[in-house]
């Protein structure tokens, strides 16, 4: 259709405004056509502005079809997105949002919406802040699944980046509370964007963190760690190990739920190396605090930490290694036998190894904790 140049008289279809007949079937065509490699045709074509300018038409299946195809054309990429960002089409599509003539025209609006605040860079604050309180209130008054998950999409890419992106949902608290409610969803595809949400929330300040726990978050979690899907796991460790990165008010919650941190610890221990990487922040993130280490060792964090210590990748094994360390600190602070344990858990051998590791940090702080709290073992350290 585009090598024969159907493309232009489709674009002019959509302006006869006698038959809404043809609109519907211009657009129809081309929302097939911004499916394909050729979504960027489709707006060098024009059709743009006569689309946005039908989500105001009479007809809800113009409405509907518009709105489909002008989410093809803002799901291609960042710039085409804010093309039809700039051509008006969030206000008419929030309309339609709000009064929807069908469930199958919310559904496409709102499929259409999620587009509109996805990619990087990420749609200007001002559009965030028109769309946040329809989205809001979508989540919070319908009970369709495929709505649900769409606007729960569009609330995961609006709250990637900065605090101030953040408190647009924040602000919203009964949302937050219906979004925590939705991680008992038996949809994984529900689940999936709300756990995003939430996570991204909690990677903000320790207030907006507050307002997720407060929610009741935690209660959720245990459920989530034991899902079937490895993405689900996955994302659950991410999200605990920043509530572990939070304030001491936050991880004394996270750690006054054992059997939370025990699940974590099996992950750690034996989980698919995805979720273990994650689970290894968590536990990580959780020994930083020194106050709530010797909780976290004697839910048994010592020795999954140490099989940690022969990871390819070097950002973890760093980790590990700071979390190691701050065990140390507190056993010889305390008077306590941490030392011995890791020794028991093969620890000490893998330090005196990562003596010969590439990367200089890693064989910098291994030698720093050998010389510190294993000096026993002064006469190995350094040599080749």
């Amino acid at each position: 259709a585009v090598e024969v140049g159907a493309l232009q008289p489709l674009v002019e279809a959509l302006k006869q405004t006698e038959s809404t007949e043809l609109q519907f079937e211009a657009a129809w065509a081309l929302t097939n056509i911004a499916s394909t490699d050729f979504t960027k045709q489709v707006v060098y074509a024009g059709a743009v502005e006569p689309l946005v300018g039908l989500l105001t038409s009479q007809s809800a299946d113009v409405r509907e079809q518009s709105a489909w195809c002008l989410g093809n054309v803002a799901g291609d990429c960042a710039e085409l997105r804010d093309t039809v960002i700039r051509a008006g089409a969030v206000e008419p599509i929030l309309a339609n949002v709000r009064q929807p003539e069908s469930l199958s025209l919310l559904r496409n609006t709102i499929w259409a919406m999620s587009n509109l605040c996805r990619g990087k860079p990420g749609v200007q604050i001002e559009v965030a802040r028109q769309v946040m309180p329809v989205l809001a209130n979508t989540v919070m008054l319908c009970s369709d699944e495929d709505t649900l998950i769409d606007a729960c999409w569009a609330f995961s890419y609006l709250t990637d980046g900065e605090n101030e992106r953040i408190d647009l949902l924040v602000e919203h608290k009964p949302v937050v509370q219906a979004l925590v409610k939705h991680l008992d969803s038996k949809s994984s595809s529900l689940i999936a964007p709300v756990l995003r949400t939430l996570g991204n929330v909690i990677t903000g300040t320790d207030e907006q963190t507050q307002v997720v726990m407060d929610s009741g978050i935690l209660s959720h979690l245990l459920q989530l760690l034991q899902h079937p899907k490895k993405s689900l796991r996955k994302e659950t460790c991410w999200l605990i190990s920043n509530i572990a990165a939070g304030n001491r008010k936050q991880i004394s919650m996270l750690l006054e739920e054992p059997r939370l941190i025990h699940e974590v610890l099996q992950h750690l221990a034996w989980g698919q190396w995805e979720v273990r990487e994650e689970a290894a922040w968590a536990i990580s993130n959780l020994c930083m605090s020194k106050e709530h280490v010797q909780k976290v060792v004697e839910l048994g964090a010592i020795k999954p930490l140490c099989e940690l210590l022969t990871a390819s990748d070097p950002n973890l094994v760093s980790v590990v290694l700071s979390a190691l360390e701050s065990i140390l600190q507190v056993s010889e602070e305390n008077g306590l036998d941490y030392d011995e344990r890791l020794e028991d858990a093969e620890g000490l051998d893998k330090l005196e190894e990562l003596q010969g590791h590439k990367n200089e940090d890693i064989y910098l702080k291994a030698v720093s904790i050998l010389e510190r709290y294993f000096p026993a073992g002064e006469e190995d350290v350094g040599e080749d």
